[in-house]
């Protein structure tokens, strides 16, 4: 369970099999499967998730356009067509490129097609909230708009409310919101980031991935606060970072389809467990992580955050730690 041997791997698309074949063929410049897999897939959270992973691997070719000359009528090619253009704008925009305004233009465009083309999908409203978070001085109204709570900053609320009305409390939604916060300020308020995360959480039905969500701002602030050692190793085990963990595991965790669950929200919930040295309940995560793993969080427990060799080596450590309590513990005590 352990094994010294174990090595885990990245796949963007984990546990869905389909959609890692998918993934696969279109690496290879192939949309086919792109297409057939997209045409099956009826849930909008789970299309919400595959079109993001797609989008993230179609955005470096031309298999998207290719996709659509061959099908000009299609809604789905549509759609992709809309993710890629907006990856590709929210890249050139973290990597401060020229053509960041322009790509954005056109991203912002297709979104609005996308929208007319597609009315009960809730994807093309997700793409306009991904490209709120390169207006940073939020100079368009739509971003700045009163928010439904108190405590809560002027924000994207219209997009995001309609996306709640086609699939309530999406995943990658709330996610895109709180990229929002981040961005709005040069601080990046963490209060405010906090605020959302509990506001959000607080309304979600059992088997949201949304109760993961405080745990992402309890790692901003822990990467933020990196340098200050005397703080670091208290981060994770007080009770509120402790009250975070469990409830991610009960409310969401227990209650999830494993092939539709989010790695990064695995790795932060089994990361947040570990941290709160509860093993038992973290062995739970990481034996339903199997062989796969994401970097981060884990990078931010190493001394170069940038060191893929060295996050792997952190969550094996901490894999090994939780998996070696859990067996000890099904043992019981020597007679």
């Amino acid at each position: 369970m352990a094994s010294e041997n174990f090595r885990p791997v990245y796949h963007p698309a984990g546990h869905d099999n389909d959609l890692r074949a998918a993934v696969q063929e279109l690496r290879t410049g192939r949309w086919v499967s792109m297409r057939n897999l997209l045409d099956g897939t009826r849930d909008w959270s789970l299309w919400t998730q595959r079109t993001q992973v797609l989008a993230t691997v179609a955005a470096g070719s031309d298999a998207v356009q290719a996709w659509r000359s061959e099908e000009p009528g299609s809604v789905a090619a549509s759609v992709m067509h809309t993710r890629v253009l907006v990856e590709r704008a929210v890249r050139a925009h973290r990597e401060g490129h020229a053509r960041t305004q322009e790509l954005w233009q056109q991203a912002w465009e297709a979104c609005g097609t996308a929208a007319r083309q597609a009315p009960e999908d809730p994807v093309p409203w997700v793409c306009l909230l991904a490209l709120s978070q390169l207006d940073t001085r939020q100079r368009l109204e739509e971003h700045r708009l009163p928010p439904p709570g108190p405590m809560l900053f002027p924000g994207p609320w219209a997009l995001l409310a309609e996306v709640d009305k086609r699939d309530p409390y999406n995943r990658e939604a709330y996610h895109r919101m709180l990229q929002f916060v981040y961005a709005r300020r040069s601080d990046g308020s963490l209060s405010e980031a906090v605020n959302f995360v509990q506001w959000a959480a607080s309304s979600a039905p059992e088997g949201s991935p949304l109760h993961a969500m405080p745990l992402f701002v309890r790692t901003e602030r822990y990467r933020r606060d990196n340098g200050h050692e005397k703080a670091l190793d208290l981060h994770w085990v007080t009770e509120d970072a402790t009250r975070d963990a469990l409830r991610a595991l009960n409310l969401w965790f227990d209650h999830t389809v494993l092939a539709e669950a989010s790695l990064l929200d695995l790795n932060h919930l089994a990361h947040a467990l570990w941290g709160a040295l509860q093993f038992g309940e973290a062995a739970r995560v990481f034996e339903a992580l199997g062989p796969y793993y994401v970097s981060v969080p884990w990078a931010y427990r190493t001394r170069r955050p940038g060191d893929a060799a060295e996050a792997e080596d952190v969550f094996l450590r901490a894999r090994s730690r939780c998996l070696t309590a859990a067996r000890d513990s099904r043992k019981g005590p020597p007679g």
